[in-house]
C-alpha cells in the first residue's frame, strides 16, 4: 500500500468540530494518510477534553474545599 501525503489544512476539521471533525478526518483520509488520520483524532479528542477539564476541575475543588469553610448560623441578626 502506498501512503499518499495528505494536506496539512485536514487538522482544521477536528481545530473547529472538536470530536466530531476529527472522527470525519480520520474516516476520510485513513486510507491515504494514516498516521494524520490518527493525529486528526486525538487532536479532537484532546480539543474536546479541555473545556470539560477546566470547568470540571474547579468545580470538584470547590466541593471539596466546601466542608472546611464555616457556615455562621449563629448571631444572624435581621432588621
Amino acid at each position: 500500500m502506498q501512503i499518499r501525503g495528505r494536506s496539512n489544512l485536514w487538522f482544521l476539521l477536528p481545530i473547529i468540530f472538536n470530536v466530531v471533525g476529527g472522527v470525519i478526518a480520520y474516516f476520510v483520509i485513513k486510507e491515504d494518510d494514516p498516521k494524520k488520520a490518527k493525529n486528526c483524532l486525538y487532536l479532537g479528542l484532546i480539543l474536546a477534553a479541555i473545556p470539560v477539564v477546566l470547568v470540571l476541575v474547579p468545580i470538584l475543588i470547590g466541593i471539596t474545599l466546601l466542608p472546611h469553610f464555616p457556615v455562621p448560623t449563629t448571631n444572624l441578626h435581621y432588621m
